[in-house]
Order: structure tokens, then sequence, then C-alpha cells
């Protein structure tokens, strides 16, 4: 294996977080901002890029770490080292309500592709990079799912899921229709594709806008219940405007008042 082969345990349920134990010089690899705990002995160091190739040039390492620009993550990562001579546990908590998933990529053929904000972690040796559309309709309408992450290696991943989480396995031929922003992510062998809704009726009224994305198999898909961008567009609307006390709560006005302040929420 090119990738470090650790081990890891996922403890809790609506909130979780994965401890990873590290033997001696083996490394875990984290998005700034996802560490909680370690025990002593692991040397946290910050790096350009994902650490996945130590014999790039300057140029190339500052050229990998700058593709994670466009996806709006970090220029850099975080890794962490057992430097100790026993094993050693290092944790990385879940940013939102949700699931974290483990992802062997030896299952997937090497690549996993997933939503640009749904890394976690990996066992160091995994590549982080992006993953373009090559089809037009994603790149001028995919919204969430233009531009996203692909993991490559032969280790250990993991990604957050927001809300509950559903795992499905598509056959050949077999597609399934699902809100850009539920996407987690898919194996390599699914084709991913956007498709605009229809009617006028969907399309001024509807609310759950004028796209949603097409997965068609084989592979295995990872949807989530509940994006970070929805809970955030749930949060903002319920906020009190002006530092008053919400508007029509309570009230049986207060959808009509929602309606006549533009928020058409049906």
């Amino acid at each position: 294996m090119l990738a470090h082969e650790i081990d890891y345990h996922i403890y809790g349920e609506e909130m979780q977080y994965v401890e990873i134990e590290l033997d001696p010089q083996e490394a875990v690899v984290a998005e700034a901002g996802s560490f909680m705990m370690m025990e002593s002995g692991v040397q946290m160091e910050t790096i350009f890029g994902d650490g996945s190739n130590q014999n790039e040039s300057i140029m190339g390492k500052l050229f990998s770490a700058g593709k994670r620009m466009l996806t709006g993550e970090s220029l850099f990562m975080t890794v962490f080292l057992n430097q100790y001579h026993t094993k050693r546990k290092v944790s990385f908590a879940s940013p939102y309500p949700g699931k974290i998933v483990p992802l062997d990529l030896t299952q997937f053929g090497g690549k996993f592709i997933c939503q640009k904000d749904a890394f976690l972690c990996a066992a160091k040796g995994v590549s982080v990079g992006i993953e373009f559309s090559r089809k037009l309709g994603r790149g001028l309408f995919g919204g969430e799912g233009f531009i996203m992450q692909k993991l490559e290696g032969d280790g250990l991943a993991f990604v957050h899921a927001g809300g509950t989480l559903a795992r499905k396995e598509l056959q050949a031929g077999e597609v399934l229709k699902v809100d850009t922003g539920c996407i987690v992510g898919f194996s390599q062998t699914v084709d991913y594709d956007i498709e605009f809704i229809g009617g006028i009726k969907n399309t001024i009224f509807g609310g759950e806008g004028l796209f949603y994305a097409t997965l068609q198999g084989p592979g295995v898909v990872y949807i989530q219940s509940l994006p970070f961008s929805r809970l955030a567009g749930r949060i903002y609307a319920s906020a009190p405007q002006g530092g008053g006390q919400q508007r029509g709560e309570g009230s049986i006005l207060g959808g009509l008042g929602n309606l006549l302040d533009g928020d058409n929420r049906f």
C-alpha cells in the first residue's frame, strides 16, 4: 500500500467523531478545523496540499494546493504524525449533525468523487484533488455539484454527511434523481449529469430549484438528508430581523407575513 494503513472507531449518533489509531510513524491528513483531540506523541504539521506526493517540486506542490482554492478549501492541510514508540490516537469531529462515512478506496477502484465540503480526513498518501465536470449542463447549472472533490489512492478516507445517510447501489442503467445539494459522493463508475425540472409551476412555485442531478449506475451513491446549505438557509430565514422577535411566530398570520415580506416558501 502507498497510503498508511490506519485503524479507526466512530463514536456518537447525531454529532459523530472518528478516533484514528496510529502506529509509530503512521500519519493522517485532515481539513483545517476538523481536529478534536489527540494523545501526546502525535506531531501536528501544516502543509501545502495533501502531502500525497513528497517528491513533487515546489511548483508542483503550489499547483496542487492552488487547485483546492477552486473548491473553496484552504491552501493548507494538517498532517498528524505519530512520533511515539507505541500506538497513539487522534480524533476528528463532524462540523454539524450527521454521519461520518468511512471509505476504503480500494473498494471503489482507487477513486471516489464527493461534494467539495464533504471530506473530513484520510490516511496520509490519499490524494485529495478536484473533479471538473466534462458536461455543459453540469458546468452551467450544476451549482453545488459543478466542481467536486476526488479522493484517490489505496487507503481509508472519511467524509461527512448531514442528517440521515442513505447508501444506494445502482445497477447498470438504473437512474436516481437527487437534489444537487443532497449528494455526498459516488463511485467513479456512476454517470452524473444535471437535468431541468421543467414546468412553469414547478419553476416558479416549486421551491426546490430549477435543476436536479441524475445519477446513472452501475455504482454506489451516498445521499444526505440535510445538506449544510439547506440547514444554513433555514436558520437564516428563521433568524429575528433587526434583533427583534421572529415575525409572526406562533401566529396564524405568520405565513402571510413571510409571504408579504418576500419569503415565498410555501
